[in-house]
């Protein structure tokens, strides 16, 4: 007989692509991030990617492995000849310097990707020189600051910490 274990905290159904603008947290100018899954217990995220700009967002390698599914606009690495266009998957292999970019070159000015990230996202230099990291912790932190500040309150990112 199979029964379920006593503790397990409820599953997560909510609207990817929110009606209130203020469930987008801004990472950089521009640039937001939707939470949709924080998961302490094995360090990773899940989340939406929206750019709205174009130009390099960031040079980083990732210590584990990470997909993404693209679902509107479009996006590449400077290290690599494709294009990550709507409907692409696309999977990085963990160790893998690379940095993302939004262009005209691609024909889109505004992306929206689901990303799934296991462990950390580490921010390098030209040189390879660390200048950051971002983890499911800094992610927590991020999105509690932000809900306070536009009203939802801090405990609003709850719903997506597992």
């Amino acid at each position: 007989m199979i029964v379920q274990l006593p503790g397990i905290q409820p599953e997560i159904a909510v609207q990817a692509i929110p009606d209130d603008e203020r469930v987008w947290v801004p990472q950089a100018p521009a640039v937001w991030f939707r939470p949709l899954l924080l998961n302490t217990v094995t360090g990773s995220w899940c989340n939406l990617l929206r750019v709205r700009k174009a130009g390099v967002l960031s040079r980083h390698i990732h210590p584990s492995w990470v997909t993404g599914y693209v679902l509107r606009g479009a996006w590449r690495y400077l290290e690599h000849d494709w294009v990550a266009t709507e409907g692409s998957f696309v999977y990085e292999p963990p160790g893998e310097i690379h940095t993302l970019v939004v262009d005209e070159q691609v024909g889109a000015t505004e992306m929206i990707t689901f990303f799934n990230i296991h462990g950390a996202m580490v921010y390098v230099d030209e040189a390879g020189q660390t200048t950051g990291y971002e983890d499911v912790f800094t992610k927590i932190k991020m999105c509690c600051q932000h809900y306070e500040a536009v009203g939802l309150g801090a405990a609003y990112v709850d719903q997506f910490i597992r």
